[in-house]
């Protein structure tokens, strides 16, 4: 399902990003995964460079998509969101279309966390927000058993976040 011409490219990219990156950057970008509200000054002390060298290589990691985004991570509860899903998604058929359909509706749910197009026994893996079972409902009525090309789903009620991290190790 995937090109095997392109892994080699991905994998020496890969190599060579991380290659790129001196301890100084990398003890940036672990200070930044921490709380991205440190100051140039807070983080220069840290790494023991000036503020201006740490500004620059800040905006060289965000120019060069090291850093994809600066975010504030929302509290479920604040937001209302009482329940986490993981749902397991078959499709009827495997097409480049029928896959590129269901993954433009899953950008447009605003109930979907995340998406992951899989290898295995499903084609994909759904993290789903609702503020309760019944949101579930209607949500799985629509964007799940209406779908025509959608096979079976299973579906996992969060009941424990054991850990969740946004970070990646450096």
């Amino acid at each position: 399902m995937y090109n095997r011409d392109i892994l080699p490219y991905f994998y020496l990219k890969y190599e060579y990003i991380m290659h790129s990156l001196d301890e100084y950057d990398k003890r940036i970008l672990r200070l930044l995964q921490q709380n991205n509200k440190l100051t140039t000054e807070e983080i220069s002390v840290e790494v023991n460079l000036s503020q201006s060298a740490v500004q620059r290589r800040i905006t060289k990691l965000r120019r060069e998509k090291i850093i994809e985004a600066d975010v504030s991570i929302i509290s479920s509860k604040a937001a209302g969101i009482g329940i986490t899903c993981v749902v397991d998604v078959v499709l009827h058929e495997g097409s480049s279309k029928s896959i590129d359909k269901f993954k433009t509706a899953m950008q447009k749910c605003v109930e979907v966390a995340q998406c992951y197009y899989v290898t295995g026994t499903y084609d994909f893996v759904v993290i789903i927000n609702v503020r309760d079972m019944q949101h579930f409902e209607e949500f799985s009525k629509k964007q799940l058993m209406d779908n025509p090309n959608l096979k079976h789903f299973y579906t996992h009620v969060v009941m424990d976040k054991v850990k969740v991290s946004y970070g990646i190790d450096i």
